[in-house]
């Protein structure tokens, strides 16, 4: 199956098309999303129905972005290859919104306008977009890491296919990271997060309080690093006088790469690392590669080195419809993309035979226990979860070894919630 790409988002904008199409490769062709559209939002029996997908395929959040439509397209082509949804062919559409906020709100503008049924997130920008949906009765499911739209009101319509917390600001922080640092002997903690993204600035945020929970100091607290940032001089020259020894980055892959490098640079002398992206093929035996040897990069996905039928899934299709090599396990955006899609088919299923955007919207609502067919460690209940959060974080950690990533344990981590903490809360 292949992605249009090329046009810019400004001209195809004002020339009122999609960004990018993309039709099923069982089907074997490209179909305009001008075509055929219908009352927004209702898919009559028998009907084509448009799903969207939102991601940055270009622009500085591309390096963490740009493989989700590879998940996206994977997980709606083995629909169609199933039958579709009820007999519906299930048609998406891909946009790429160039990592801007004035992107994300042309291309969500422009899935509405399509007919899109609806939208999958794959954007750190969504937090910018999130009211068009919302008032036109949108479901939007997908990555919940871009901010606390995702279990704020008024937006009911959104439904994180990962771990997400529903994040506000009331939500607690959560421990693990802390008990992470105290086990690999760390004792000074530096947390890093963009200032435009409020879930990295939540991640470090969370580190930073986790880490005082389990009886470690807080060396450095930044939440201002500019999205995309690989010059870390002056936050290394910062971190070695306040004696870090460990560090935990909320940050895309070139500011995670950059940060360790510059820190090795000025002395700084670390005894754990935690990434929270970056676990991806292509880092393995890249130049980046020696740097990070050690370093430990989260993942809230089952790694498909620990497989079940949902990664044995998954695999198969990545293989078949995106023709991945079987040594390229999947990235964070491509499980993103995926489960999005996941949850978003779920909910049209629901819906019944003709379904409606409100109609998926509300049964998804009563989803008690989806896990993405295994590739999340828990299970999440929508119908509790909007505005607090799951009560226990799960996760893996991923050394990064000369061969390849070593998961430090088959089960994964999971842990509580740190009692009274809420992100209204500032460490200190």
């Amino acid at each position: 199956m292949g992605i249009v790409r090329g046009t810019s988002l400004a001209a195809l904008a004002a020339a009122g098309l999609a960004l990018t199409t993309a039709a099923c490769s069982s089907g074997g062709t490209t179909t305009s999303p001008s075509s055929t559209t219908r009352t927004a939002g209702q898919a009559p029996k028998g009907s084509t129905i448009k799903i969207a997908f939102v991601y940055s395929g270009t622009g500085v959040a591309a390096p963490e972005s740009q493989d989700g439509p590879i998940g996206f397209l994977s997980r709606v082509d083995l629909e169609n290859a199933q039958g579709g949804v009820d007999g519906h062919t299930i048609v998406p559409l891909v946009y790429d919104d160039q990592s801007s906020t004035t992107g994300v709100v042309n291309a969500v503008k422009l899935a509405i306008s399509q007919g899109a049924i609806g939208i999958v997130s794959d954007t750190a920008f969504m937090f910018a977009a999130a009211k068009w949906p919302e008032q036109a009765g949108v479901p939007v499911t997908g990555g919940s890491y871009d901010g606390f739209e995702w279990g704020t009101q008024p937006y009911t319509n959104m439904f994180a296919s990962d771990q997400g917390n529903g994040l506000n600001p009331t939500v607690p922080y959560t421990l693990t990271s802390g008990k992470f640092f105290k086990a690999h002997g760390a004792t000074v903690i530096g947390s890093y997060g963009y200032g435009i993204s409020p879930s990295s600035t939540y991640g470090a945020n969370s580190a930073a309080k986790a880490s005082l929970a389990v009886g470690l100091k807080s060396g450095v607290l930044d939440t201002t690093v500019p999205f995309g940032s690989a010059n870390f001089a002056t936050e290394a020259l910062a971190a070695k006088t306040a004696g870090v020894n460990g560090v935990y980055a909320a940050l895309d892959n070139n500011s995670n790469f950059a940060l360790e490098t510059a820190f090795k640079q000025s002395g700084v002398q670390l005894k754990a690392v935690q990434f929270e992206t970056g676990y991806e093929p292509d880092i393995v035996g890249s130049p980046a590669w020696q740097e990070v040897q050690g370093a430990y990069f989260g993942t809230q996905f089952r790694p498909t080195s620990i497989p079940n039928a949902g990664t044995i899934e998954m695999v198969k299709a990545l293989q078949r419809y995106q023709h991945r090599k079987p040594a390229d396990f999947p990235t964070f955006a491509i499980y993103e993309g995926w489960l999005g899609a996941d949850l978003m088919l779920k909910g049209i299923g629901l819906a019944g035979p003709n379904p409606t955007s409100a109609t998926i919207i509300t049964d998804l609502r009563k989803v008690t226990t989806y896990n993405g067919n295994g590739l999340l460690p828990i299970n999440v209940n929508f119908t509790t979860n909007f505005g607090k959060g799951n009560p226990i974080a799960c996760g893996w950690n991923m050394k990064a070894e000369p061969k390849g990533f070593v998961a430090d344990s088959k089960t994964p981590l999971c842990l509580p919630n740190i009692p009274g903490s809420t992100s209204k809360t500032a460490p200190s």
